[in-house]
């Protein structure tokens, strides 16, 4: 088996992280004696940083983990629509969907209180011990990627033409920064040294000084600048300005929260998942209906049979997902992945490319669709070359955008799998007084009535945010995750089967990846492809002839372009720890000992 790196195998601490300088900045923690708690945080606010085209200090994040010993839970630091976000309000700006830029596609900022929450609970460094690498590399530079100058070219006529704040925060001087040139943000530097200062003012205890520096963000000075920033007309997606209606409070009512995890066992193994407010459990799904088949890999690659029989099941999955997923209490998740269900939407899987987007009637409840995809697919143009893994900036303009991953397991056996996204530099304007921007995760929300996705205020938007973690024997032995929006879910299930066909962490990431576009997108303008499959090329010439041979519309992506994984592990055993990390463009790396 060809693969890129050597799985590490330590036993005092793993990251793995689609940055090397986050994942540099954990084990640094970790080597100073901190946790898994500890690293992941400090990872989360150096990816705000480094790379800002894919999240940010407006943004959210889901998290996955395990303290050692105990049951695995749910962090939710997705913030929620705010009071003004109605249907009505949009409708009445003559809008169908939610603008997947400007002020219009923000819910109130999860990250910071999503992180901090987890650092005061299960961590043991202090604010400005996880918060230190950050701000140095804000203030003092870092090396900007080929990846971040792109997106700002692309968007660079917005910037200039209408976003003037970003124009001239990332093109300082009305040019773009030098690729791979030192880039600072030293407005968001001075932001969390703001913040430090109202955490440390309440005193030396660890905890009065993260609650303190809660209150600061949500009910102070960056509430605030947000509201006041909020009020004023800006250009969206729609081609029209808009003005937000986020507001200070709402950002003074809301805070992270907790939750039980999604666990769903497959023979030896559990796979733990957030809830149906996130794409989460189509991976369950997925692996529901595989069950029974034969999904082989040969020489670490799949067959054409395990891609074909894959994809499928994902389409079934995600017209689910259509059709019930939501911030609603009625989502019959017990249902969707019960072997009963599964064995009934198998029977549709057949031995050709299926064009119908196909949601079930788990329960005999009858599927609800939104009229923008009831009346057709708009189709989605593939751009395989766009850039490694992520979606960032369509070549069309439209400011789409993408995510980070993180993966930390402890010396003591705590672990912890987290997908920040939002907030990237594209999704609006930059707050000038703050050095960044809000999010655009409202997009997300229908505006039909009556959905489990419909929007309406105080309600999180279903996600594409998927971190996982997986049980043996009752104990986190597995963390995993990948940026990519509707595919994660996709490319975690490339992830999953070659790693229990054999693969090791770094194998299972370098084998080859696809996904279907097959189904509605999560992103502005919500486009997509009936029969449309895109998978990297060193699955094999003969693997891409037998898949058109059953009628999918096959997308040659190029040998390394999908998925951006890492990966953690723990051999309950013998206490040894493994890495592995995306390989794709040269970014994404593990470390450890």
């Amino acid at each position: 088996m060809f693969t890129t790196r050597p799985e590490l195998v330590g036993t005092f601490g793993m990251v793995g992280s689609t940055h090397w300088l986050a994942s540099a900045a954990a084990m640094a923690v970790l080597e100073d004696g901190g946790n898994a708690f500890d690293a992941a945080v400090t990872a989360g606010f150096v990816l705000q940083v480094v790379e800002p085209h894919l999240n940010g200090p407006g943004g959210e994040v889901p998290v996955v983990f395990a303290k050692a010993g105990e049951a695995p839970r749910v962090l939710s630091g997705q913030g929620v629509a705010p009071a003004g976000a109605t249907i009505e309000h949009y409708t009445g700006l003559g809008l169908e969907l939610v603008p997947g830029s400007g002020l219009l596609a923000a819910t109130v900022p999860g990250a910071w209180d999503g992180w901090l929450t987890l650092l005061r609970d299960y961590g043991t460094k202090s604010l400005r011990e996880v918060l230190d690498r950050a701000i140095g590399y804000a203030r003092d530079g870092f090396p900007i990627l080929d990846r971040v100058v792109d997106t700002i070219d692309r968007v660079s006529d917005l910037f200039r033409d209408h976003w003037t704040t970003s124009a001239a925060q990332w093109m300082p001087g009305g040019a773009l920064p030098a690729r791979g040139g030192r880039f600072r943000n030293t407005a968001l530097a001075d932001t969390w040294e703001w913040l430090l200062a109202a955490a440390e003012a309440a005193g030396a205890d660890r905890e009065a000084q993260i609650e303190a520096a809660r209150r600061a963000w949500s009910q102070g000075f960056v509430a605030a600048q947000i509201d006041e920033f909020c009020r004023t007309a800006h250009r969206d997606d729609s081609g029209r300005d808009h003005a937000g209606v986020l507001t200070g409070a709402d950002m003074a009512v809301w805070e992270a929260s907790y939750e039980d995890a999604l666990t769903v066992d497959f023979g030896e193994w559990t796979l733990v998942k957030p809830g149906a407010w996130t794409q989460g459990p189509v991976l369950a799904q997925q692996l529901r209906l595989l069950e029974g088949f034969d999904l082989s890999y040969v020489d670490g690659k799949p067959t054409a049979d395990t891609v074909h029989l894959a994809v499928e099941a994902a389409k079934l999955a995600f017209a689910d997902r259509e059709a019930w997923y939501g911030d609603v209490d009625d989502v019959p998740v017990d249902t969707l992945l019960s072997r009963s269900y599964a064995a009934e939407r198998r029977a549709l899987i057949g031995e050709s490319a299926s064009y119908e987007l196909c949601p079930g009637s788990p329960d005999g409840r009858q599927p609800l669709l939104p009229k923008h995809i009831v009346s057709g697919p708009a189709t989605l143009v593939s751009d395989p070359t766009g850039a490694i893994g992520e979606p960032t900036v369509a070549r069309s303009g439209v400011t789409r955008g993408d995510t980070v991953h993180v993966d930390v397991v402890d010396r003591w056996g705590n672990m912890v799998s987290a997908t920040p996204s939002g907030g990237w530099l594209q999704s609006s304007p930059t707050i000038p007084s703050l050095g960044f921007c809000l999010g655009s995760r409202a997009q997300m929300f229908w505006l039909d009535k009556g959905l489990p996705n419909s929007l309406a205020p105080g309600k999180r938007p279903r996600i594409t945010l998927s971190p996982s973690m997986a049980l043996r024997g009752g104990e986190a032995v597995l963390a995993f995750g990948t940026p990519g929006g509707d595919q994660q879910d996709q490319w975690q299930l490339g992830f999953w089967l070659a790693h229990r066909a054999g693969l090791n962490l770094q194998e299972a990431i370098d084998s080859p990846m696809w996904h279907s576009n097959a189904f509605p997108s999560s992103f502005y303008p919500r486009a997509w492809t009936p029969g449309e499959l895109v998978i990297e090329s060193r699955a094999g010439a003969d693997v891409l002839a037998a898949l058109r041979a059953r009628g999918h519309q096959v997308v040659d992506a190029g040998e390394w372009t999908l998925g951006r994984l890492s990966a953690v592990s723990r051999d309950s055993s013998d206490g040894l720890l493994r890495a592995g990390a995306n390989p794709r463009g040269a970014q994404g790396y593990a470390v450890g000992r």
